[in-house]
C-alpha cells in the first residue's frame, strides 16, 4: 500500500469510530443551500461558510465553474433535495488563471505527464507522449476573476432548468485572508424573480 492510502484508511478508521449520530443525518441539506466552488485544497467551505456535516451541498470543480455538470448537480440539489439558495465562490490566486485552453491543449498534445509551473509559464517534461483529446474539452479557464464569477452566475441564472426564484450569490474567497468578498454585479444578476403561484 502507498503511504497516502495508509494515512487515508487510518484517518477513516478513527473518524468512523466516533461517527455516532451522523448516521441519522437526512439526505436533504438542513440549511437548504448549495455552494459551487473550486477544488483548490486551500479552500475549506465547511470552515469559510460555517458548515457542519449535513448542512449544505458543496459542488467542487477546477475553478468552481458553472459547467454543465455543476449545473446538473445544482438542479438535482434544488429539484430533489430542496435547496433554496446558491452561492458561486471563486478565489484569488486560482490555478485556472495561469493558463488558457490553448496552453492546456498544447501540454496534453505534448505529454500526459504532470507539467510544472516555472517562471510564470507551464513547462511539460515529456515529449511526443501526448494525446489530441484535450482539443475537445472547454477547460473553462479564468482570464478575469470577477468577470468569471459574473459569467458563471449569469450562465446559471439563464439556464432553462434553473427556477428564477432561487437567489444566486457571487463571491470571491481571498486565500490570504480567508474572507469572502461579494461580486455585486454577479449577485445582482442572481437576484431572484418571484414567481406567481399557479
Amino acid at each position: 500500500m502507498s503511504k497516502i492510502l495508509d494515512e487515508v484508511l487510518k484517518a477513516n478508521s478513527e473518524y468512523a469510530s466516533t461517527f455516532g449520530d451522523k448516521a441519522n443525518l437526512g439526505m436533504p441539506p438542513k440549511r437548504r443551500f448549495a455552494i459551487l466552488t473550486c477544488m483548490d485544497a486551500r479552500l475549506d467551505p465547511a470552515k469559510y461558510a460555517g458548515l457542519a456535516e449535513g448542512d449544505a451541498h458543496v459542488i467542487r470543480n477546477a475553478g468552481g465553474r458553472a459547467s454543465e455538470d455543476a449545473i446538473r448537480s445544482l438542479v438535482i440539489s434544488y429539484k430533489l433535495l430542496g435547496t433554496k439558495e446558491w452561492f458561486v465562490v471563486h478565489h484569488t490566486d486560482c490555478g485556472m488563471e495561469t493558463f488558457t485552453d490553448d496552453v492546456m491543449r498544447g501540454l496534453l498534445r505534448n505529454s500526459l505527464r504532470t507539467a510544472q509551473f516555472k517562471d510564470g509559464k507551464w513547462v511539460d517534461p515529456g515529449v511526443n507522449e501526448g494525446r489530441v483529446d484535450g482539443e475537445y474539452i472547454d477547460w473553462l479557464t479564468i482570464g478575469n476573476l470577477e468577470k468569471s464569477v459574473v459569467d458563471d452566475v449569469r450562465h446559471i441564472r439563464m439556464h432553462p432548468l434553473v427556477p428564477q426564484d432561487i437567489p444566486i450569490y457571487g463571491y470571491i474567497y481571498d486565500v490570504k485572508s480567508g474572507q469572502l468578498k461579494e461580486v455585486k454585479e454577479a449577485t445582482e444578476i442572481g437576484r431572484p424573480v418571484m414567481m406567481k403561484a399557479a
